[in-house]
């Protein structure tokens, strides 16, 4: 079984990225063929060519943010940070971390600022026996992001002021229809952390994977638009889809995890994933 999701999760080139800093902090990764444009405001960035950082009179949560925002909507009028959301980022090295300054999420791909997310399988297994299946999810052809392509039955950013359970539950109503008493129910995987180069900048995200038991009788219906389609599909062609690159790489590791732990597939046709439940480690 080959696994091109596995590849793409890591994809990144640290030697075509200069680093991002605030105070002593790294917090992300901007692309060195990007850094010209960040030239325009010397008084909020300092430059050289080990980092870029944002000037220290910028001392404060919301001295950063308003900095960062300005420069933000200048460049996103160009056309140079697409898909603009209207969504509070924090920038945060770690999910409990306080903020050193908030952005929007956008701009958390151009800066390569750290991100997280919950991704959660949708599962059905019968009480006769038959074999278990997983709801899987289309993207609408209008997502900023990998229109079009297979997705799980629920996935979505965690915005600022949102905590992971808040944020199943909210993601569930908004993608699937499901209600907060089924949405409750979710168990805990494990983490993935993918850091992978990509048309918009850097995806540095921390996914948070969850399963969910759905009830047979259940058809989960998209309330916001943000869905194309929903599918139950067999063990076999979802890990087909994988295979095929059909799905998300995020959606892909969350799947995969879900398949590994309830020994629905062998380890040995996963070889290598165990890499991407730890953060990476970069010279």
């Amino acid at each position: 079984m080959t696994l091109p999701s596995l590849i793409a999760a890591r994809r990144f080139d640290p030697h075509a990225h200069v680093p991002f800093w605030i105070d002593a902090e790294q917090v992300g990764w901007i692309r060195s063929s990007d850094v010209p444009l960040l030239t325009r405001w010397p008084d909020v960035f300092a430059i050289d060519s080990a980092r870029v950082t944002l000037a220290s009179a910028f001392d404060t949560v919301d001295l950063r943010s308003a900095a960062l925002g300005s420069v933000i909507d200048a460049l996103a009028a160009e056309g140079r940070i697409p898909g603009w959301r209207n969504e509070t980022y924090a920038i945060r090295n770690a999910f409990d971390a306080p903020p050193l300054a908030y952005i929007e999420r956008a701009a958390s791909r151009f800066f390569g600022t750290q991100t997280y997310a919950v991704h959660l399988n949708g599962v059905v297994e019968y009480a006769d026996g038959g074999a278990p299946q997983l709801w899987i999810a289309r993207r609408s052809d209008t997502k900023a992001t990998d229109p079009g392509m297979l997705d799980n039955v629920v996935a979505g950013g965690i915005g600022w002021g949102f905590g992971v359970e808040a944020t199943i539950i909210k993601e569930c109503w908004e993608e699937a229809g499901i209600p907060e008493e089924i949405a409750a129910r979710a168990v805990a995987g494990r983490t993935a952390h993918v850091l992978q180069s990509l048309p918009e900048g850097t995806q540095a995200e921390q996914i948070f994977i969850y399963d969910l038991a759905l009830p047979a009788d259940f058809t989960p219906r998209n309330q916001d638009g943000e869905v194309g389609e929903h599918r139950l599909a067999r063990i076999d062609e979802v890990a087909r889809w994988i295979e095929e690159d059909a799905m998300t790489v995020d959606a892909s590791l969350a799947t995969l995890d879900c398949l590994l732990r309830r020994r629905w597939i062998d380890e040995e046709a996963c070889a290598g994933i165990e890499v991407l439940f730890t953060p990476p480690v970069l010279a």
